[in-house]
């Protein structure tokens, strides 16, 4: 709920008396002014969310209080009331930033509908602030491609976008899971709804719960201000997971919560907020093996998996490369102001010949490359690339390369070793080459620190650290 605490400024004890008790019986926290001195005292203590304001009062005008909130980092919406209601006046209060001018006496319903609305108001200024941040782009890119497997998934999509199920998106990194995620949110109902996007894996884990569910202010160093959460933004729309993986076992129980109550409590706070929102998750990583290594809780892994959808990478579906390819070409000519006649067929061979391991956005990345050192009003050609064999230096080996390769045959005494065995000498083997240092490990192994941590307290990290040392 965007709106939970008023002020009502209203020097009439029975039309103030009547709209608490309104105002309360709707669950809003409620503080009361008489005068202008008052209000001014209760603004200077605790942000307000909304004012319901009498423009005639003992100790001056409430549109001069109106004027000076509007300099306030966080100002309250202003509902302005008055008996004495003539046009001018309302156009005064309008002027002067009201969010909205009511006549007394005015019945519950019509005070009911005034707050609807500005409640919608304040959500989609809310949703605005963070989208204009940068934080949740929309590239704009369709799930191209023509492939029997990509078709499935379009088919898929179609099916599942007009329900309201709870989706996880499996797929390795770089395959479009986003894309199938903003496919769903685009053709279901809620299309015209906010679409909230959240990278588990990008926000440190002292963060993330804030993040998720939002804070009050003072639950800990540095909340200043009240702060809603993603889920409250994404309120009857929809909400975006990304790497669902590597949230704590803390965030993963709350959030088990709100997926199944539809209602959670901010960091710091005891009020319990109703949620409206569809959940799609997306991870890289298998979750049903993180569920059997007791990483990730088996109950949240049934309420995110009602309806699950496999992005095939896309070696598995190289019939679709030469047309991705043509259409990064012309995006990125378009974008750098390239003039670029096409690809040659050279180039395209060199693109069907390449296992591509990192899937649409290794090739995404490729062809942006190509086109800038493209020559003006020529073509692309295999030397434009830099996937061929020999193109790589030493300089160029990713960290991954430089990892020494962990036998995964038979051992000495003829056993074959499970996965998890091998995952535990993969990472002895990254932490070696590190020598000891885990940020290093991670970036080597591709993984988020926390994951890296994670996989140490799993295999007693402190073995583990002797033996790299």
């Amino acid at each position: 709920m965007p709106i939970e605490k008023i002020i009502v400024l209203e020097d009439d004890l029975i039309v103030r008396k009547s709209l608490e008790q309104q105002l309360r019986y709707k669950r809003y926290d409620v503080a009361s002014a008489t005068t202008i001195a008052e209000a001014e005292d209760l603004l200077g203590k605790d942000n307000f969310d909304l004012m319901v304001m009498d423009v005639k009062l003992p100790d001056g005008s409430g549109t001069d209080l109106l004027k000076q909130i509007q300099s306030r980092p966080t100002k309250p919406l202003a509902v302005m009331i008055s008996a004495a209601a003539t046009v001018d006046l309302a156009v005064e209060c309008m002027h002067n930033g009201a969010f909205t001018f009511l006549a007394k006496p005015f019945s519950p319903e019509h005070l009911a509908a005034v707050l609807k609305k500005a409640e919608e108001h304040s959500q989609l200024v809310k949703v605005a602030q963070y989208l204009s941040q940068g934080d949740d782009s929309d590239t704009g890119n369709e799930l191209l491609g023509k492939s029997a497997a990509i078709e499935e998934v379009r088919q898929l999509v179609r099916k599942v976008a007009r329900t309201q199920a709870t989706v996880l998106i499996q797929g390795e990194s770089g395959t479009g899971k986003e894309l199938v995620a903003r496919a769903l949110y685009r053709q279901s109902p809620r299309a015209g709804a906010p679409f909230i996007k959240l990278n588990c894996a990008a926000i440190p884990e002292n963060l993330i719960e804030s993040e998720f569910f939002g804070h009050e202010k003072g639950a800990f160093t540095g909340a200043i201000n009240k702060r809603e959460g993603r889920f409250e933004l994404a309120h009857s729309g929809t909400i975006l997971l990304d790497e669902i993986s590597e949230i704590s076992p803390t965030v993963q129980a709350k959030l088990l919560r709100v997926l199944q109550e539809r209602e959670l409590e901010r960091v710091g706070g005891n009020r319990t907020i109703k949620v409206d929102v569809r959940v799609i998750a997306t991870t890289n990583r298998r979750l049903q093996e993180s569920v059997e290594r007791k990483e990730f809780r088996q109950d949240l892994f049934f309420r995110l998996n009602v309806v699950p959808i496999l992005v095939p990478p896309l070696r598995e579906r190289m019939e679709d490369v030469p047309l991705l390819a043509e259409q990064f070409c012309q995006r990125f000519a378009r974008k750098h102001g390239v003039d670029v006649k096409g690809i040659s067929s050279e180039c395209m061979g060199a693109l069907m010949k390449h296992s591509w391991p990192g899937n649409v956005r290794e090739l995404q990345n490729v062809l942006e490359r190509a086109v800038i050192l493209c020559s003006e009003g020529g073509a692309l050609e295999p030397v434009h690339l830099g996937i061929g064999e020999n193109t790589a230096g030493p300089m160029d080996a990713t960290p991954s390369a430089m990892v020494s390769p962990v036998v995964s045959g038979p051992d000495e005494g003829g056993e074959f070793p499970t996965l998890a065995e091998i995952e535990k000498r993969h990472i002895l083997a990254a932490l070696k080459q590190s020598k000891g240092n885990r940020t290093h490990a991670a970036k080597m192994l591709s993984i988020s620190i926390r994951t890296l941590r994670n996989k140490l307290n799993e295999y007693n990290f402190k073995s583990m650290e002797n033996a790299a040392q």
